[in-house]
């Protein structure tokens, strides 16, 4: 029994020996013609049925076949003579590679001689064609002259931002005050550098090239129906200290560092590149985020805006060499010419850029956009992307950005899901689901996160600050409760709001005592910004006091008004900064009255629909006209 397992195990480590050997020569076959042409070969020579059987004698009888070629071959061998078969096939399948390496290396061989050939054949044509004729052409420069020209006949569709972008001034949504004071410092004899200040995608840049425009056909203003508008990103602008590049302002091409012309190099003549300040002579030179440009490069900004020339230099310039061409000598000597306007746009504040070019620029402010602006952008913008949209489309995208270049682009993804489901592009309609899948797959959040509401509260009411160019409405709340120790009450506040903001509550504590009598020591006050904003300034003070003058006398507070202003302990409402922006976060939040100190009514904009701005001198005037 012992030596009948013993034989059965040597002929099974033996079986197990040649299924390896026949599967190592399968992929050698396969790596001498290829999988698919394997394939092909064992259909042509009937033996993909015994390719694909699991028997070892059928699997090297379809080896027979493919290495020999043979598809008569007919009997299985036997697991005797199988070794000898696979020494065979071996051997015959190793002089098929090192065939097909030979023939590799060979075929390298002559096709590096042939590309040899070939460049050394094309080299003494381009001589001979340059012989012939003095122009600068050859086949390889015609040749790719024609690629250039036919890639400039493919083109692909505008961009939905670009083809919903306003062709004019009067197209411009939310920007009717700035866009007059902009039109109204270039169409002018004697126009003026300006900055535009505001939130991003409001349309300061359409403003600027729309402005330009309206410029050229008014009688009287300097600029010729061809003048340029050079558009430039100052965050993106790079320059060497050194002058070797600077696309700016312009460089020189020094003949032995940079190489200049050929001509000039070999005469050891520099040449000047012309910088965008040239580009925009007689225009207009639009700088994106200005603030963001490097400040020496500013500073020589500056000079050319002084001199409206730029200066050239270099230490390879010789005047008196005769083979300076005239061109080159002129801007060495006279400088080029760049008399432009500056306009330059910025989402920074006014006192984070460069005070010398503030100097020398009116300014101007675009004011952020309102959700009814967004709402009519991007009605018009259907209308010229020429697709059908559901009533609420403008009302939903308008609660998640404050921006038109973004509600455009939300419309545009929405209209890529219209046209995924109905294949049309003129026609399509956007619904209101699909706006939606676009908000959730950007992950977008609502502008206004504290919403107005005209139910009225114990100890709660919104004060206002300030973010950037846009407002924002503060849910500031107060509880009280008697201390436990007569005398010696608490009070707290949110230490992340700031120390000033909390000077603002000593001051309404003071107040209250001076109005009420009541002792602020003999309660427990707690007084809270929800969401822990930060309140930079005093100008919480008369929000403050009527929060925690209401949660002491149970007093209900409205909660459809805002109220700013700085709280002295004589009881004034003091002025402070920022009214136009506050007032804007109060619309954006659906405040439908707001409260300013009375030294800021001259602050307050114009053409404030739906909301009501109510200056007040003092906090019995303004308490008078909230509970009241």
């Amino acid at each position: 029994m012992r030596a009948v397992k013993k034989g059965s195990g040597a002929r099974a480590r033996e079986t197990e020996h040649l299924r390896r050997r026949i599967n190592a020569l399968y992929g050698l076959v396969a790596e001498l013609y290829g999988t698919e042409k394997l394939a092909l070969r064992a259909g042509k020579l009937n033996a993909l049925h015994l390719l694909r059987s699991p028997g070892l004698a059928k699997r090297v009888l379809a080896l027979q076949r493919l290495v020999l070629e043979d598809p008569t071959l007919e009997r299985e061998p036997s697991l005797e003579e199988i070794p000898a078969i696979l020494e065979h096939l071996e051997e015959r399948i190793a002089d098929a590679l090192a065939r097909r390496a030979v023939e590799a290396e060979l075929e390298k061989k002559i096709n590096e001689r042939l590309h040899r050939r070939h460049e050394e054949y094309l080299r003494e044509i381009k001589i001979s064609v340059l012989r012939e004729a003095s122009g600068p052409e050859n086949a390889q420069t015609l040749r790719k002259l024609a690629l250039l020209e036919k890639l400039e006949q493919r083109k692909l569709s505008r961009s939905a931002i670009e083809l919903a972008r306003p062709k004019d001034l009067a197209e411009l949504v939310g920007q009717e005050r700035a866009v007059k004071a902009l039109l109204a410092k270039l169409a002018s004899p004697f126009p003026q550098h300006v900055i535009l200040y505001g939130p991003p995608g409001v349309g300061k840049t359409t403003a600027a090239r729309l402005a330009l425009e309206a410029a050229k056909r008014m009688r009287g203003t300097p600029f010729a129906k061809d003048a340029p508008f050079v558009e430039v990103n100052g965050a993106a602008l790079r320059w060497d200290p050194r002058e070797v590049t600077n696309p700016l302002l312009g460089s020189v091409h020094d003949p032995i560092y940079q190489g200049a012309r050929r001509d000039l190099a070999e005469s050891g003549i520099p040449e000047p590149k012309l910088g965008l300040v040239t580009e925009a002579h007689g225009g207009i030179l639009f700088i994106d985020e200005i603030g963001e440009m490097d400040p020496l490069l500013q500073t020589k900004l500056l000079k050319v805006l002084e001199d409206k020339r730029v200066y050239f230099d270099s230490p390879y310039y010789d005047p008196h060499d005769p083979t300076v061409p005239k061109y080159v000598r002129k801007l060495f000597e006279e400088g080029a010419p760049a008399d432009f306007i500056l306009i330059g746009a910025t989402t920074r504040e006014p006192e984070e850029i460069n005070a010398a070019i503030r100097s020398r620029c009116a300014e101007v402010f675009f004011d952020p956009l309102s959700p009814q602006d967004i709402q009519v952008i991007v009605a018009q913008a259907a209308a010229r992307l020429g697709v059908r949209i559901e009533d609420r489309v403008p009302e939903v995208i308008s609660r998640y950005t404050l921006e038109g270049r973004k509600a455009v682009g939300i419309l545009a993804d929405a209209f890529g899901l219209a046209f995924m489901r109905g294949g049309r592009t003129r026609g399509a309609k956007i619904t209101l689901e699909d706006v939606y899948e676009v908000i959730r797959a950007s992950r977008l959040t609502p502008c206004a996160s504290r919403r107005a509401s005209p139910h009225y509260e114990v100890g709660r009411i919104f004060g206002l600050g300030v973010m950037g160019f846009t407002g924002t409405v503060l849910e500031i709340e107060a509880v009280v409760f008697p201390s436990r120790t007569r005398g010696q009450g608490t009070l707290r506040f949110n230490d992340a709001a700031g120390s000033m903001a909390r000077d603002a509550v000593f001051n309404a504590a003071s107040l209250i005592r001076r109005i009420t009598g009541e002792d602020l020591a003999n309660y427990d006050v707690h007084i809270n910004v929800v969401g822990g904003g930060r309140v930079d300034g005093p100008s919480a003070g008369a929000a403050v006091f009527l929060a925690v003058f209401s949660a002491l006398k149970e007093k209900p507070l409205p909660q459809d008004v805002a109220v700013t202003g700085e709280l002295s302990i004589r009881g004034r409402i003091k002025p402070v900064g920022g009214v136009a922006e506050k007032i804007y976060g109060a619309r954006l939040a659906g405040v439908r009255r707001v409260f300013v100190p009375a030294e800021n009514a001259a602050d307050v904009p114009a053409g404030l629909c739906g909301l009501e701005v109510v200056p007040v001198a003092t906090v019995e005037e303004l308490m008078d006209l909230v509970f009241n």
